[in-house]
């Protein structure tokens, strides 16, 4: 596969820093992804290209309903990834990738910067909103993280909807899966039972990109409160035809998921989670902040740090003053933000600022 190319940081600073417009500290602030990677204006058809961009304003929605009436920033992080939990266009939920085996194995992580609690699961095949069940481990048990059919059964005692395995079936990710497999020279395993039948040749027709897509569809979100508390979340099916129970940087705190009030900062990353994992990318980057730099700069520099072991990607990153920023080593990354003080705005390729 292509390296992406290098956003450079100077160019990052101008295309995805919020304005420098005199106005006041937003009451709220919000800001969401949808996976980064190679996006190009010539991948996706103006169809696509609309679908994306209301997908995204969706999910903006989802968050600033929640706090525009006062919710806390957890409330409103959990409610925009459950919707694209189950927006099929998204690697997360329903519409996320398949393993070698042929099942969906679904990861999410929460963090609550107040406080530093945090929740995570790993492996998920029948609980419909991971994220939930992340959020279900910080609040509702002793434990940071739970992995497999552990965790679909606590979060079924805790009353999470479940659903069969089939729920989170898309034709298009299982093409991509078969397309991979003959790539690696890998057995084929049989279609998931409750599934369709395989369409005809010719007969794919869902409002995607193309099935040799190269992306990390990973889901997050990060908010600020009018309370000032922190919140991070990040939702992801993982890699196409992983295999052996690989888990990457999603669930691993301070990896793909980090919020603190203390150091000033909420991250949600999404990218080559092994070596997200080996960078501690998002404790880094709270590190930084603290230590006096931007949420930009802190961001920018973070993922050419991963992209120096050989990993690429992206984050969003919020500060205490409600700053959303957007650093990325990709061609493009699904994005978006909106406050009490600034409409909800989003873009998709690494050359576009935010617009409406």
């Amino acid at each position: 596969m292509p390296i992406p190319r290098l956003i450079p940081t100077a160019l990052a600073v101008l295309l995805f820093a919020s304005p420098a417009v005199a106005q006041d500290a937003p009451g709220w602030s919000f800001a969401i992804h949808g996976g980064a990677g190679v996006i190009e204006r010539a991948s996706l058809t103006p169809d696509q290209d609309v679908a994306y961009r209301a997908a995204l304003h969706r999910a903006l929605e989802a968050g600033s309903a929640v706090l525009a009436s006062g919710g806390t920033a957890m409330d409103a992080v959990q409610a925009a990834i459950q919707l694209m939990e189950d927006d099929p266009l998204f690697n997360a939920g329903r519409g996320a990738v398949f393993t070698a085996a042929g099942r969906n194995e679904l990861d999410a992580a929460v963090m609550n910067g107040a406080d530093l609690t945090a929740g995570a699961v790993a492996g998920l095949t029948t609980t419909r909103h991971p994220i939930a069940a992340a959020r279900a481990v910080m609040e509702q048990s002793p434990h940071v993280m739970l992995i497999g059919q552990g965790a679909d059964s606590f979060a079924a005692s805790v009353g999470l909807e479940q659903v069969a395995p089939s729920f989170f079936f898309t034709e298009r990710r299982w093409q991509g899966l078969e397309t991979a497999l003959r790539a690696q020279n890998l057995p084929i395993p049989e279609r998931p039972a409750g599934v369709p039948a395989a369409p005809a040749p010719g007969a794919m027709a869902e409002v995607a990109p193309p099935l040799n897509e190269r992306k990390f569809g990973t889901v997050g979100a990060v908010a600020l409160d009018s309370q000032g508390h922190l919140a991070a979340g990040t939702s992801t099916g993982g890699m196409t035809a992983k295999r052996w129970g690989r888990v990457g940087d999603v669930p691993v705190i301070g990896a793909g998921t980090y919020a603190s009030n203390r150091d000033g900062c909420a991250v949600s990353a999404t990218g080559d989670g092994e070596f997200y994992i080996r960078a501690s990318v998002a404790r880094d980057i709270c590190g930084r902040i603290q230590a006096g730099a931007t949420g930009q700069a802190a961001g920018q520099a973070e993922v050419e740090d991963a992209l120096l072991l050989g990993g690429s990607g992206g984050v969003i990153v919020m500060d205490t003053a409600g700053r959303p920023a957007f650093a990325l080593t990709t061609s493009g990354m699904y994005r978006g933000a909106v406050s009490s003080s600034a409409p909800a705005r989003v873009a998709i390729y690494g050359d576009e600022a935010l617009r409406p």
